[in-house]
């Protein structure tokens, strides 16, 4: 049976929009219209805080498949930048994976989810080697075969780079997949500065300041900025937290740190997909048809989707939970 492909997925005319698509993404909206199976995994999990090293500690949730006689492996999952484990998209995805009989582990990366209070440090996009250490301890502590890792936006960034380093790290990592990854994080700044219409970047904002509220107020006796530099744009609030909370010299190194652009994913030797949209309005195409991959990377790019929305219908459902599903069986019956 041949895998569903990016080309296959034609909303209805209205869905057609990749702004409608990715506002729908993560609203409330979705949430309610949702069918209650797309909730599942939340039936039965288990809480769980995990190993990131040298005393970092991670929060998540594992649920156990009961669909059949034996998993067909482990599926982690990673959400975007303020997303969490209990975002919509995730939900969606692990339960319909836990439909066919997956586990499902869902990571919430630093100061995402009720996680502020676990780590004095902020969270950056750079603290990688903290995910890698933390999905290690999540092999060992489930060591159900295979395991295959999701993940979205910033998810799927951090996902690709989790899987380039899973070979030197010891991580049985088999499958990767990403979904509308941030691929060059100079080119999707100065998108949402420039490019993107004004909301994109009020919303993410909004976001932020509210997740750096809360760090504040875990941690009363520091000060993270300066009232000031909350008040910046994207632009001036990332360098502030370059400048006070990284050893990067500059926002331009920081950026270039978490970077997957051009043939920065060139050795990667876990099999991955990289899915994304022609019609994302957050993350622009262009450094994705620049992307040198090797014969173990499938980039596929839909014409409609907008950013990590892909939904079908009204029923609010997505087109990448048939697609990871499919890809991630396929992997198990290998």
């Amino acid at each position: 049976m041949s895998l569903p492909k990016g080309t296959d997925f034609l909303p209805p005319w209205p869905l057609r929009s990749g702004h409608v698509q990715t506002m729908l993404s993560s609203s409330g909206i979705r949430r309610l219209l949702l069918p209650k199976a797309a909730h599942a995994v939340l039936e039965g999990a288990e809480s769980v805080m995990v190993d990131g090293g040298d005393g970092v500690r991670l929060t998540g949730a594992y649920t156990a498949q009961k669909a059949l006689g034996r998993s067909r492996g482990l599926a982690v999952l990673f959400h975007g930048w303020e997303g969490s484990v209990d975002s919509t998209y995730v939900l969606q995805t692990g339960s319909r994976l836990l439909r066919d009989g997956w586990d499902i582990f869902r990571l919430n990366f630093r100061d995402h989810g009720d996680s502020h209070h676990l780590n004095e440090a902020l969270f950056h996009s750079c603290r990688i080697d903290e995910v890698v250490n933390a999905l290690a301890d999540v092999a060992r502590r489930y060591p159900s075969r295979p395991m295959a890792l999701a993940g979205f936006s910033l998810g799927g960034n951090f996902a690709l780079r989790a899987a380039q380093r899973a070979p030197a790290a010891g991580l049985p990592l088999s499958y990767a997949l990403a979904v509308c990854p941030i691929i060059d994080p100079r080119e999707g700044l100065f998108s949402l500065e420039q490019s993107a219409p004004w909301f994109y970047q009020a919303y993410f904002m909004h976001k932020w300041r509210r997740s750096l509220q809360a760090k504040q107020a875990a941690f009363p006796h520091l000060q993270y900025f300066e009232l000031s530099e909350l008040k910046q744009n994207l632009r001036g609030l990332t360098a502030s937290l370059v400048a006070r909370h990284t050893d990067f010299g500059s926002l331009e190194a920081y950026l270039d740190g978490y970077s997957v652009a051009g043939r920065a994913l060139a050795d990667l030797h876990v099999p991955a997909t990289i899915l994304t949209a022609r019609d994302d309005p957050v993350i622009p195409v262009d450094a994705f048809e620049r992307l040198e991959l090797p014969a173990n990377v499938e980039l596929d790019i839909s014409t409609y989707g907008g950013h990590c929305g892909f939904i079908r219908g009204w029923d609010m459902t997505s087109f990448t939970d048939d697609y990871i599903a499919a890809r991630f069986n396929t992997i198990a019956s290998a």
